[in-house]
């Protein structure tokens, strides 16, 4: 695995999580009863970004990465408790994820475009589509050929504080895939798409439309390798818009929400909700399921699970 250079500055000495002041998770069906105990509690880890997104669990490092994108800083929490800089001046990275070489990947609003770090540096990997700007890519996953989904709203031209104010250079708001062999593909044209997540076969891509003017939602597209079909509804939440969102291993959605995290299970069926104090924006597990980690406003919080 390359190593990443981290720039290792402490922003936040080793602590203990602390207990939150709020409603304790509610839960609808003894399925997410026996995942989310009534025993849990919303844990503060980090209560002092700006903005903080795209939590993904680091393997190489035991530590969850997110990123601070208007203060921009890409951040990392260690198991004791420290919160030190991966990048201290980040181009408005907001959604990372590692990829099978333990790569980082990040969706830079500053630069429009998909970077990658690995032990030689950081390359931008795309920034246009038939050679005009990307609007300001928001969020990625990496599938198990390689391939690299973004969304790709205006959010980081339109506000700012989160990039540098530009009028969009496309005509739509699209999900992309981006690989090394194959180059970049438009797949999808949505209303501002946002989170994104594949099903654990890799047979269904979810994505947040979040455009809050219409039906703000979860849609799911099949994908067969070659042809991403039509988006359905599959989830909605109760207040303010879906953002960014988890998938577990048994292919239920914890997905943000204004009021907290909303978990559905493989059909949309609504199972319960985590309370926050405010407006989540994304979240991720650690290796084994045992803790959901949750970024919102300024804050980075954890929740333990059986």
């Amino acid at each position: 695995m390359p190593q990443i250079p981290i720039d290792g500055r402490v922003l936040q000495p080793p602590r203990e999580p602390r207990v939150v002041d709020v409603a304790r998770p509610r839960v609808w069906d003894e399925r997410l009863a026996a995942v989310l105990p009534a025993s849990s509690r919303l844990l503060s880890l980090y209560d002092d970004a700006t903005w903080a997104e795209g939590p993904v669990w680091w393997p190489a490092e035991n530590a969850v990465v997110f990123s601070d994108v208007i203060g921009r800083r890409t951040l990392a929490r260690r198991e004791d408790g420290s919160i030190v800089t991966v990048r201290d001046r980040s181009d408005f990275a907001n959604g990372n994820a590692f990829d099978d070489q333990g790569r980082l990947v990040q969706a830079e609003h500053g630069r429009r475009g998909v970077s990658r770090t690995d032990s030689e540096g950081t390359r931008l990997l795309v920034d246009a589509f038939e050679g005009a700007p990307l609007n300001s890519p928001n969020d990625l996953v990496v599938a198990s050929d390689g391939a690299i989904w973004f969304t790709d709203p205006t959010y980081g031209i339109s506000d700012p504080r989160e990039g540098y104010p530009a009028e969009p250079a496309l005509p739509h708001q699209s999900v992309y895939r981006w690989h090394d062999d194959t180059g970049l593909a438009r797949m999808i044209d949505l209303d501002q798409p946002n989170g994104l997540a594949f099903s654990r076969d890799e047979r269904t891509l979810y994505v947040a439309e979040s455009n809050a003017t219409a039906l703000p939602r979860v849609v799911a597209c099949s994908w067969d390798g070659e042809t991403l079909g039509a988006p359905r509804t599959f989830a909605t939440v109760d207040a303010g818009i879906p953002d960014g969102f988890a998938v577990d291993s048994r292919d239920w959605l914890w997905i943000s929400s204004e009021a907290g995290v909303v978990i559905v299970d493989d059909h949309g069926q609504r199972l319960g909700v985590i309370p926050t104090p405010h407006v989540v924006s994304n979240c991720t597990f650690d290796a084994d399921e045992k803790r959901l980690f949750i970024t919102g406003d300024s804050d980075l919080w954890m929740v333990e699970l059986a």
